[in-house]
């Protein structure tokens, strides 16, 4: 529990002294007017409180992604506390916070389109492909998991299925203030009530957990899960929501087009991350609680003992604490973390994908039918997904695992983009070359090792990612070195 508060700690000094510096870099002009002061449409340029932008971003980025990733990320020890904290403050937050700025200072455009403007026209329609695709496989992701628990209740999935979808085209279509500004911020609050109840839970319990002084050594029981014993490169993808993830750059943007003051920014978009890391921080510790310290048999199945390799079920998890922790209240909030936050990320998703879609045709979304021509296509071939993730027994598992890489190498691309972006202002762009660096060495040794991948040897695939993120970091300091 020692190591826990410390990482709480980290975590809010981080976002007072470093969040500052990098608002400092980045330099944020309140005179300057924001695209939702310029040109509002009603419907995607809306000016909204600041609070209330807060909750919409912390909810866009966070759904159940801190929650079951952390859950996940738990097998791994102390070393999920070191790489939450770091992997938030000096890669995450950043990388969320300069996202939604340099989309400001763009008219509020989107990844691929500030990609295209700093990384090329051929990489733009690359991240066009891979950003649009990514969303429909949230969208996907966070179809599943809320029609199973409630078929399981009430119905049956595919019943489910079309009920969700229909209302992500009630909701993709419609202005940003009606929906998502009305009723999102209540699901956010009902995640952020749910994490400081068993956070004041655990300072009661003061349970013995792994600690910081005890080293970073993955336990016995959970080598299945990090391939044995590896903890590098799978911790990194495991635990993306609540230390970088590149669904956020698809969502930062989105919120940026409601921003009225850029001063506003790290508030929203720095302390969001924060506020999802410290989230992500209270859930792994639950998760280690139920992993190290199991009580009852009950929780000892849960934890997947030695004889069941530490399997996880994330929402089976989530139940089960809330309901014995947190009594009929938490069963409510339990009720809205594995089953209405992942409606609202995969919501959202769908909504980013359309205005990234919209921004490379050049279509006005001010009507409807604009916004029903580009969006439909997408949620056909989500519904596609979906169906044969619904009747393959491992299709959820199969679509998760690439989903999870997918969004780490969309990661990867935004921190090179904001590295650029840094270097032609003049700025210090070690800022994010560093964590661009660290997360391109993650990604490719990921693609190399993975059984899903290529699947080859651990050291070959170690080697060989480590040297493509030599190239890469090469190849920029020598065109920064040419101007370029």
């Amino acid at each position: 529990m020692i190591t826990f508060l410390l990482s709480l700690v980290a975590l809010v000094a981080g976002y007072f002294v470093y969040g500052r510096f990098v608002e400092r870099v980045f330099g944020p002009d309140a005179s300057r007017l924001t695209p939702a002061k310029a040109h509002p449409d009603g419907v995607d340029y809306i000016a909204m409180p600041t609070w209330k932008i807060f909750m919409i971003q912390f909810l866009n980025i966070a759904g159940t992604g801190p929650i079951f990733g952390a859950i996940m990320g738990a097998k791994f020890g102390v070393s999920a506390y070191l790489w939450i904290v770091l992997g938030c403050l000096f890669a995450g937050a950043v990388h969320d916070y300069l996202c939604a700025m340099i989309s400001l200072r763009h008219d509020g455009a989107g990844v691929p389109e500030l990609v295209g403007i700093y990384l090329g026209r051929r990489t733009r329609a690359l991240l066009l492909v891979f950003s649009v695709f990514l969303l429909v496989m949230v969208g996907v992701v966070f179809v599943y998991s809320p029609a199973t628990i409630l078929g399981h209740m009430w119905g049956n999935v595919t019943l489910w299925v079309v009920v969700i979808f229909l209302y992500y085209v009630v909701a993709t279509m419609t202005p940003i203030d009606k929906i998502i500004g009305k009723v999102y911020p209540l699901f956010a609050f009902a995640l952020l009530f749910m994490a400081v109840a068993l956070a004041l839970c655990l300072l009661c319990m003061w349970p013995s957990l792994p600690e910081l002084w005890h080293g970073l050594q993955v336990p016995a029981a959970g080598e299945e899960a990090t391939g044995g014993g590896h903890i590098f490169p799978a911790l990194f993808i495991t635990i993306a929501c609540g230390a970088i993830s590149g669904f956020h750059a698809t969502q930062s943007p989105m919120m940026a087009r409601c921003l009225g003051n850029e001063r506003l920014g790290r508030p929203v978009f720095y302390g969001a991350m924060v506020t999802e890391g410290i989230v992500a921080l209270i859930w792994a510790t639950v998760a280690m609680y139920f992993f190290y310290n199991a009580p009852t048999p009950g929780y000892e199945a849960m934890a997947g003992a030695a004889a069941t390799g530490m399997h996880t079920d994330g929402p089976a998890v989530v139940n089960l604490v809330c309901r014995e922790w947190l009594g009929l209240a938490g069963g409510v909030l339990a009720m809205l973390g594995v089953v209405a936050a992942p409606i609202t990320s995969g919501d959202t998703a769908f909504r980013s994908a359309r205005l990234i879609v919209a921004d490379f045709l050049h279509v006005s979304q001010r009507k409807v039918v604009a916004r029903l021509s580009i969006s439909l296509p997408l949620f056909v071939c989500a519904a596609v997904l979906t169906l044969w993730q619904i009747d393959r027994p491992d299709g959820f598992q199969v679509v998760w695992r690439y989903f999870g890489w997918g969004n780490q190498t969309l990661a990867v691309f935004v921190l090179w983009m904001a590295t650029v972006y840094l270097h032609r202002q003049h700025k210090p762009y070690w800022l994010t070359f560093v964590p661009a660096l660290f997360m391109t060495f993650v990604c490719t040794t990921f693609f190399f090792v993975s059984q899903q991948m290529l699947g080859l040897p651990y050291g070959v695939g170690v080697a060989l990612g480590a040297a493509v993120m030599v190239v890469v970091g090469m190849v920029f300091l020598w065109k920064c070195s040419r101007g370029r």
